[in-house]
């Protein structure tokens, strides 16, 4: 795999991280989850797949130096904190870097390293807000809303975090030396935003939220629900694709008015509306699958896996546990991913087995074992 023999220590965390980490993992680096006594319990701890598990409490002395000690060895790590947070602990990149000039620091905040919000807690939706996004996605003469957690968790945050590191890894191959990764879930939401920066001088945005081409106010660039309680998608927006929209409908052209008459687009919409609920989510399939109209099914999580252009190409997957999930993406022809088929480790599963491939003695592990600085779980992986 791509990123076969790299070596990287994750900190564990919420979303953004975790995912970051993922992605590493599914292309072949060696991911060690490094969790502490907050991990135990913890519900909403996804996202593990093809990673160790090591349980250090970083809130002893001893706990700090076991991870000093393994950063030394490593490629990368991962720390998912607000400003300052690793420097309290003795773990910033100066005392890091220092004992490993080859180690890529990678920091995944929501606001960033530096800046008057640096230190002060906040989720996606707050992220999204600070970037610029939010305010351009609602209907009309409704609040933004946000959509789900995906922008900037994970598109701004965890994607664009190893993006970052993936080319500090390759400007390493020059430089032989590490370096530090700034990343915010602002920026990295607002850089995914940048087609929206380079369009609002050409009148893309010109109109209040919801009333623009593709933000919903357009007829022919919307959802509309069918007569089964399902939803089809509407992206006709280039005027040969529209044309077999129409006709798709059973509408004519010459009817209705032009297809960038704005003022127009209010009535054009409930008429469409009428149309699509006379017929089933599978009728309108019918009749529009294979044809150019940009018109598709809104699939659920159920439907999704059984639609015939995901099952071709293979696109989710099946874990030992007989979850599904997304299979790794882009599709690289020499070295893909090979994502774990494994269960999630349990917490401090791999501690032992870790620690001993770094150097560890059995004398050591044991005292650390003893003195509650890690955790070898051995009974609840024998489960």
């Amino acid at each position: 795999m791509a990123l076969q023999g790299i070596k990287v220590l994750e900190l564990a965390g919420l979303a953004p991280g975790p995912f970051c980490g993922m992605v590493l993992a599914d292309f072949g680096a060696q991911v060690v989850l490094v969790e502490g006594p907050g991990a135990v319990g913890n519900r909403i701890r996804v996202m593990a797949r093809g990673k160790r598990s090591l349980f250090v409490d970083l809130k002893l002395p001893g706990g700090v130096a076991v991870l000093r000690r393994l950063c030394a060895q490593v490629d990368v790590i991962l720390e998912p904190f607000r400003h300052g947070v690793m420097e309290k602990f003795q773990l910033g990149p100066e005392i890091l870097q220092k004992e490993n000039p080859k180690l890529i620091y990678a920091r995944l905040s929501g606001f960033g390293q530096s800046g008057r919000f640096s230190r002060v807690a906040g989720h996606d939706i707050n992220y999204l807000a600070l970037s610029g996004v939010l305010s351009k996605i609602g209907r009309s003469g409704e609040n933004p809303y946000a959509p789900l957690n995906l922008l900037a968790d994970f598109g701004g945050g965890g994607l664009i975090c190893a993006l970052g590191i993936l080319m500090a890894l390759f400007e390493r191959t020059r430089s032989g030396k590490g370096q530090i990764i700034d990343a915010s879930m602002v920026e990295g939401t607002a850089y995914l935003s940048s087609f929206l920066w380079k369009t609002q001088s050409k009148g893309l945005w010109e109109r209040p939220r919801g009333e623009n081409m593709v933000d919903g106010g357009a007829p022919f660039y919307t959802t509309y629900r069918t007569a089964d309680g399902g939803f089809m998608a509407v992206g006709a927006v280039e005027p040969q694709f529209y044309e077999l929209l129409i006709k798709g409908l059973g509408l004519k052209s010459d009817e209705l008015p032009n297809q960038m008459s704005m003022t127009d687009w209010p009535e054009m919409r409930r008429k469409f509306a009428d149309v699509f609920a006379k017929k089933t989510k599978a009728e309108w399939c019918q009749i529009f699958d294979g044809t150019d109209a940009c018109v598709t099914p809104v699939l659920t999580f159920e439907e999704v896996t059984q639609h015939g252009h995901n099952k071709e190409r293979g696109s989710f997957i099946i874990d030992g546990e007989q979850d599904v999930s997304p299979r790794p993406a882009p599709l690289l022809s020499n070295t893909p991913a090979v994502p774990s088929s494994k269960r999630d480790p349990f917490v401090g599963e791999h501690t032992e087995e870790i620690l001993k491939e770094f150097g560890f003695s059995q004398e050591e592990i044991n005292q650390l074992n003893s003195d509650k600085i890690i955790k070898c779980d051995k009974w609840k992986s024998n489960l």
